[in-house]
C-alpha cells in the first residue's frame, strides 16, 4: 500500500491519500480542503480517485468534496448515504474492499453519532476521535463516556502497535494513547 499525507492549514487537517501497489486507482481520506498542493500530490503520483471515505460530517473532513467531483469520478463513502446535498454510499461496521484494499469500517461512538475510524492494514484513520494525546471532543458527559468506553473496546483492545492517523495534528500509536488514556483519561464515574 502506497501512503502519503497532505495538511491543509486551513481547519488544520488532514488528509490521506492511499492506494494499492501498482495500482492509479486512488482513495482519499477526508478531503477538508482541495487545494493545489493536494492536486499535485495526486497527479504527481499518477493517481485516479476513485472513492473518498469520510471519517465524519464535519466540514473541515469533508469541504474539498464539491471540487473533487469536478475533477474526479469517485464515489463518496461516509455513515450517511448524502452529505450536504451531495450523493454517496453508506458504510456500516465491518469489512469492505475499496480500489483494491481491504478495509476495516469501525463505528466509534460519543464524538459525534456518525463518526468511523477506518483500518488498512496496521493503520487506523481515526478523523476525531482520538489524535496524539488526546481524545475527541463531545457534546456532554454522557457522550465523553461513551466515546472513552467505545475507544477501550475497539481501538485499545487491538494491536498497540496499530497505528493512529488522526484527522488533526501527528501520527501515534495504539499503544502510546492507550497509555495516556489509562494514566489520564479512566472512564468517568
Amino acid at each position: 500500500m502506497n501512503l502519503f499525507n497532505h495538511f491543509a492549514a486551513v481547519g488544520f487537517s488532514n488528509t490521506y491519500l492511499l492506494a494499492a501497489e501498482d495500482s492509479g486507482d486512488a482513495i482519499l481520506i477526508d478531503p477538508g480542503k482541495m487545494d493545489v498542493q493536494l492536486l499535485e500530490l495526486i497527479e504527481d503520483n499518477d493517481y485516479y480517485i476513485r472513492d473518498i471515505l469520510i471519517t465524519h460530517s464535519h466540514c473541515n473532513h469533508y469541504g474539498g468534496i464539491r471540487t473533487l467531483l469536478k475533477l474526479y469520478d469517485a464515489k463518496v463513502h461516509s455513515a450517511h448515504t448524502e452529505l450536504d446535498g451531495i450523493p454517496g454510499y453508506r458504510l456500516e461496521e465491518g469489512n469492505t474492499r475499496i480500489c483494491g484494499l481491504e478495509i476495516e469500517v469501525i463505528s466509534v461512538l460519543g464524538h459525534t453519532d456518525d463518526s468511523l475510524v477506518f483500518k488498512v492494514g496496521d493503520f487506523y484513520f481515526t478523523g476525531d476521535v482520538i489524535s496524539a494525546g488526546r481524545t475527541g471532543t463531545t457534546p456532554d458527559e454522557i457522550n465523553r463516556r461513551v466515546l472513552f468506553l467505545e475507544l477501550e473496546q475497539k481501538i485499545f483492545s487491538r494491536d498497540e502497535h496499530g497505528i493512529l492517523l488522526p484527522g488533526h495534528g501527528p501520527p501515534s500509536t495504539i499503544m502510546a494513547e492507550k497509555a495516556l488514556f489509562h494514566l489520564n483519561e479512566k472512564v468517568p464515574g
